[in-house]
């Protein structure tokens, strides 16, 4: 296939998955399905902070600060703006910043 075929068949099949639950449940939702919906976004959250944080070693340099700082950004913006677009992007600026231009060697 090339590349233009691929792509005309990889957004059919994201078109179709999108879709797919509209067509399958017209009438009602299961509450079952709307459970889900309420439940997994911070499911999935806490799921992403474990993994950020996972390699973090508090006993050695730089004590995992470059992570906290992160963190409450990330938790602060969330709170102050409630956009998680600019929660996320200034919590992985303030990372980087750490890491890279400070110093902090990870």
């Amino acid at each position: 296939m090339r590349a233009a075929e691929l792509a005309a068949v990889m957004a059919a099949v994201t078109v179709l998955l999108r879709f797919l639950p509209f067509l399958a449940f017209r009438a009602r939702t299961p509450p079952y399905i709307s459970y889900l919906g309420k439940v997994l976004p911070p499911a999935m959250i806490g799921m992403l902070v474990v993994y950020c944080l996972k390699d973090v070693r508090p006993a050695h340099a730089p004590y995992g600060l470059p992570e906290l700082a992160a963190a409450v950004c990330v938790a602060g913006l969330q709170i102050w703006k409630r956009n998680s677009l600019l929660s996320i992007l200034a919590g992985t600026a303030v990372y980087m910043l750490l890491i890279r231009c400070l110093g902090f060697a990870v």
